[in-house]
């Protein structure tokens, strides 16, 4: 009995699957010729830096001994550095005609149609794609210029006055213990030996030593020097190291809705780029902005009588693209939307008086 359940169910399944492809694959009438009007999908394709950075472990001390600013804590941030949008043209299957190519006045030898089942215009705005590059925030480094060190002498007078059986008198004790260096005296040797590079970098360069350096050895000289600067240096300013990642994002403006803004992507300091619904990044809106359509201007000369069949077609509403990550704008242009546009009809044969 369980058995027969089962080829029942089994049964129904197959059935049910074979019902709606069937409806899914159900043909247009023939002799009919079916279309769409054309829509916009705006394609991003965008490109971020991942910069992991590690803190030196002198980080702290490196206003003191070299008197720069230094980040000190690892941190990881993505940052978009190029933006790339595309507009294709697509099929708008909620937007589907049919038209009756078995009338005899009917001549549809005009018509263009895609690979979508849409009707092309020449003019039709296939791929053509507008670049934006964001160049990285410069600030002033100043970390390995400087020649003399950051800190300073001053003279001081102490007293130890030791306590005797009748009078007070000053007693000198000497001894000797080894103890671990602390994290500063580490990082003031380091500075130290940062300062003694630049000192003899710069007397090779000016010629005041008395070994000689000419042409090849002074360039491999000063360049090894300069290799050890940086090394010790990271020491204090701490390093990076980057990773690009790259996604593509899709947007397709919706005709009806009354606030044209999407989230295109969201951008995550830990995650980098994410997609519109994880809500774990910060979002970046695209705006899309319409310019009216103009009504179209009515010729007083000629006199036309309404044609039987027409087409439907669309004219694309020209609209002002703008992707900001909430205060700043990261890229704006102007592309044209066919859905946000006008449609309107062609009449295939029409009767002139």
């Amino acid at each position: 009995m369980k058995f027969r359940c089962v080829l029942l169910c089994a049964g129904l399944l197959a059935c049910g699957f074979s019902m709606s492809a069937q409806k899914r694959s159900q043909p247009d009438p023939q002799g009919v010729l079916s279309y769409s009007l054309p829509a916009t999908s705006l394609v991003l394709e965008v490109e971020a830096v991942q910069e992991n950075f590690y803190a030196g472990p002198y980080a702290r001390y490196a206003s003191k001994y070299l008197g720069v600013e230094a980040r000190q804590k690892d941190s990881r941030s993505y940052t978009i550095s190029k933006v790339s949008l595309t507009p294709y043209v697509e099929a708008d299957h909620g937007s589907r005609y049919l038209l009756d190519t078995g009338d005899e006045r009917t001549d549809a030898a005009f018509l263009r149609l895609t690979s979508m089942g849409l009707v092309a215009g020449s003019d039709g705005n296939f791929g053509t794609e507008s670049v934006w590059r964001f160049p990285s925030p410069v600030s002033g480094d100043f970390s390995e210029i400087g020649l003399t060190s950051n800190l300073t002498s001053e003279a001081a007078t102490l007293y130890r006055n030791v306590k005797n059986e009748s009078a007070y008198s000053r007693v000198a004790v000497r001894q000797e213990i080894i103890v671990e260096k602390s994290e500063e005296k580490r990082a003031a040797e380091t500075a130290a030996m940062i300062f003694d590079i630049r000192e003899k970098r710069y007397q090779i360069v000016t010629g005041d030593t008395d070994a000689t350096y000419s042409g090849e050895a002074m360039g491999a000289a000063v360049a090894e020097l300069t290799r050890l600067e940086k090394e010790y240096m990271s020491m204090f300013t701490g390093y990076s190291e980057y990773q690009t990642q790259k996604m593509t994002f899709e947007v397709v403006p919706e005709r009806d809705r009354e606030n044209q803004l999407y989230v295109a992507f969201r951008l995550s300091d830990s995650a980098g780029l994410l997609p519109p619904e994880n809500v774990s990044g910060k979002p970046v809106i695209l705006e899309v902005i319409p310019q009216e359509v103009a009504a179209a201007a009515a010729e007083d000369k000629k006199t036309y009588k309404k044609s039987r069949s027409s087409v439907m077609y669309r004219i694309p509403a020209l609209c002002t693209v703008r992707l900001t990550d909430g205060m700043n704008v990261l890229f704006q242009c102007r592309v044209p939307v066919y859905q946000l546009g006008v449609e309107s009809s062609f009449p295939l044969n029409v009767e002139v008086q």
